[in-house]
């Protein structure tokens, strides 16, 4: 299996390095030069279905109608944080994928990168999306609006390569994103806690899991910088969030009605935002949260051949992201080894059934029609980032196995 894992990896790796990690993304539909042209960009309905039939659609219209392939900022964080990993393995003794000194190289450079894409005038550092995209309910977020989640992988991401190269502007740029969180996002009082905006536009403060990405941030400021006041508005995000977990260690996605359904990956969001934070503060108020929460994730989104379901109650979809965001949340709660058959098993699945010849992961299998198109964001950097973990936690004293 690690040697299978080591040789679907490698081709992932490069096949995105000789892309330079720009691709297309599900939501990028509005960057096209063509519906640019025509009036009806100027129409919020006519946005939606645009940016919906490209993500939709099995076949893929981007190059016909000029969608440019680009960096985004959370895919980019996501292959910066892999290669940290990788620069991990190497500190272990092996180089398997490359010398400390080559993937250093690789770090410093993404890491360049990651800072050039930040957003601009706002509070501290901040990241959004390269492409404008037309919510479900109507509001319009024109391109490079930061969000709380883009935000929050860059930051995760920017901290670990500090941890690597001891860049102090480093840290002091990526630390400002606190910032960004306590003075540019709205807060709505749940309960005893707080529920954080997902992006600076009013009105879309009902998402859990950008909540507590919220609270994740916040919290890697109260480590490095030792602010109380950050490490107790992160608690109250965690309070409201652990408050809308059900008694089964359930959550729903949100709190409007239409966002009442519960699936994978953003439950292994909230389970590694929630362990970040008891990590990062030393406050492990929500232990309990954490392991029915896992105890849920574990039993409900995933067949015993390792299929990953999206829903707790249906398979279908299948998305890239339950596969990978899986490995990299039980890495994150320390439960790897005490779920290593099951990842291993979602893992060779995952290859078999989603890795293309090329080298990249389809984006989701359906019952019907199948989109395999290759998204450099959703699909090839969340894969890039967790089987980078991976291969860390598997493979640390079996170089060349």
């Amino acid at each position: 299996m690690r040697y299978k894992v080591a040789s679907s990896f490698l081709k992932l790796r490069t096949y995105c390095e000789a892309e330079d990690f720009k691709g297309w993304d599900p939501y990028d539909g509005l960057n096209s030069k063509v519906f640019q042209a025509l009036p009806f960009k100027h129409w919020d309905l006519a946005r939606l279905a645009w940016i919906q039939g490209f993500k939709r659609s099995p076949i893929n219209f981007r190059s016909l109608l000029l969608v440019p392939k680009e960096h985004n900022a959370k895919g980019v964080s996501l292959f910066l944080l892999g290669y940290c990993r990788l620069y991990q393995l190497a500190e272990n003794g092996c180089e398997d994928f490359g010398t400390k000194a080559t993937i250093l190289e690789r770090i410093n450079s993404i890491t360049k990168l990651l800072l050039s894409l930040r957003s601009h005038g706002y509070s501290g550092s901040a990241w959004g999306y390269n492409f404008d995209w037309q919510a479900r309910r109507l509001f319009l977020f024109p391109k490079h609006t930061p969000t709380v989640v883009a935000t929050c992988f860059c930051v995760e991401a920017l901290l670990e390569s500090y941890k690597i190269t001891k860049n102090e502007t480093v840290l002091k740029e990526t630390l400002s994103a606190a910032d960004f969180v306590v003075n540019d996002l709205s807060r709505t009082p749940h309960g005893n806690g707080v529920i954080f905006s997902y992006s600076i536009k009013d009105g879309n403060n009902t998402v859990i899991n950008a909540s507590l990405l919220g609270a994740k941030i916040l919290s890697y400021s109260y480590k490095y910088s030792g602010n109380t006041s950050h490490a107790n508005l992160a608690k109250q995000a965690v309070i409201a969030a652990c408050d809308l977990q059900e008694e089964d260690g359930s959550w729903i996605y949100g709190l409007l009605p239409i966002q009442s359904w519960k699936d994978s990956f953003h439950t292994g969001f909230n389970l590694d935002a929630i362990e970040t934070y008891q990590q990062n503060t030393g406050d492990f108020t929500f232990q309990n949260n954490i392991d029915k929460g896992l105890k849920y994730y574990i039993e409900n989104f995933f067949e015993d051949n390792g299929m990953p379901k999206y829903y707790d109650t249906k398979t279908y979809p299948i998305d890239i992201h339950c596969p990978a965001q899986v490995i990299v949340t039980l890495s994150k709660l320390n439960q790897f080894k005490n779920n290593e058959d099951l990842l291993a098993k979602v893992l060779d699945w995952t290859i078999d059934n989603m890795q293309d010849k090329k080298g990249y992961f389809y984006y989701q299998l359906k019952k019907g029609m199948s989109s395999k198109i290759s998204y450099m964001r959703w699909s090839n950097a969340f894969m890039f980032n967790a089987m980078a973990h991976f291969l860390l936690e598997t493979k640390s004293g079996n170089c060349g196995s």
